[in-house]
């Protein structure tokens, strides 16, 4: 359950008021947040992350899916609205409200809600360690994982860097911004430059570091390989919203937002080409560790081609059908960002009490991932009416 790198929700409502809400956007990054809880529900019972008796093939090609891409895409999400922000707040207020929203609750969770989530998993192995003692040894001795809020503290650290960088120069993402203006008509253009820029940071990153490396400091950690890539989606999300929305790539009236059925064919085939690197690994090469560094160069442009398709295949449904009217997603909206931080711990207990059962993996994930939505929501619920909680949840 802790193998494959977890997104958070992107700082779902952190974000400047504006006159009108992008409905777009909004629900966007709802459904990531959904994503990330069927991210949770499903892993159990992979290939990847196979820690039930029960499992089935269809998780696995969740996970691939959803590991490949919603890291990146919660990052530029969250990049879209830093430079406004910015640009309306003074350094001190940015700073605070930044600490505020992201800082306080990462602190919260990885003291409280972590160590709940993980102590699931150590009773299976350590049944006589009570929970004191486990939180305990985990904040002292450590090992100290921070699950899926290692997002918040990494997203902390890019909006104070976009801020001392703002403050250096305004206009240092206005190439970026040009561009994506430029795109306006003719997405295709800025896919193919967050493609080459995805290229160029990540997999020589990959070769150099491997896919396994992990930067741990007491909670704070970070897949090593990964980190230029999620900058660069920051940064460029930074550039696309730093003036003219309406007239960029994702204006509501540009070609995106029109598009049909080839951003989906554009998914797919670096998604197929990826089940083709996995078996050559486990079936031709035998899952060598390490792994040759012609497969790691071939899988990282794969990897980097279907996080940067499926970003836009997503943005151009939301753009094209669901950015007027009401969608299912709407009353989910403003507890989404709360319902990522309190999710987790829901996630493995339900998953520990469902382990003994002889139920298919099916039946399994669907609760799983049916009972955490509902639970988390209505924990985000009950915490956001404490006085004050909803500047933080």
């Amino acid at each position: 359950m802790t193998s494959i790198s977890t997104a958070a929700t992107a700082d779902i409502r952190a974000m400047p008021q504006a006159k009108s809400r992008n409905l777009a956007l909004d629900r966007a990054r709802t459904f990531l947040t959904l994503v990330v809880l069927l991210h949770h529900a499903v892993i159990p019972y992979t290939y990847f992350g196979h820690t039930d008796p029960k499992s089935w093939i269809g998780f696995d090609m969740i996970v691939l899916a959803t590991d490949s891409f919603f890291m990146a895409m919660f990052f530029f999400l969250s990049g879209l609205f830093v430079w406004p922000g910015l640009g309306h707040k003074a350094p001190a207020v940015f700073l605070r409200d930044r600490l505020l929203r992201l800082g306080l609750p990462f602190a919260v969770a990885a003291l409280t809600v972590i160590p709940i989530a993980y102590y699931a998993l150590s009773l299976r192995q350590h049944p006589e360690i009570g929970f004191s003692e486990f939180w305990w040894k985990m904040v002292t001795a450590g090992p100290w994982p921070s699950g899926p809020i290692w997002f918040v503290w990494v997203l902390l650290a890019f909006d104070l860097t976009a801020s001392l960088l703002y403050r250096g120069s305004a206009h240092l993402v206005d190439p970026i911004n040009r561009l994506s203006q430029r795109s306006f008509d003719r997405p295709a253009v800025f896919f193919l430059f967050l493609l080459a820029v995805s290229v160029v940071v990540s997999v020589p990153a990959l070769l150099y570091i491997g896919p396994n490396h992990w930067f741990e400091f007491g909670p704070f950690s970070l897949q090593a390989s990964r980190i230029l890539l999620y900058a660069s989606y920051f940064f460029i999300g930074a550039g696309i919203g730093a003036a003219n929305f309406d007239r960029s790539v994702l204006g509501a009236d540009g070609r995106l937002a029109k598009s049909g059925w080839g951003w989906i064919l554009a998914t797919l085939v670096p998604y197929c080409l990826l089940w083709v690197m996995i078996y050559i690994k486990r079936e031709i090469l035998g899952n060598p560790s390490p792994q040759p560094q012609w497969y790691l160069a071939i899988y990282g442009f794969f990897f980097v081609a279907f996080s940067a398709a499926i970003l836009f295949a997503i943005l151009a449904y939301f753009l094209r059908f669901k950015r007027s009217g009401w969608s299912v997603l709407d009353p989910m909206q403003g507890d989404a960002y709360g319902m990522f931080l309190v999710h987790y711990p829901i996630a493995l207990w339900l998953q520990y009490w469902l382990f003994d059962y002889e139920l298919p993996a099916i039946v399994k994930a669907t609760m799983g991932f049916v009972l955490t939505v509902a639970f988390s929501w209505a924990l985000t619920r009950a915490l956001r009416q404490i006085p004050g909680a909803t500047k933080v949840l």
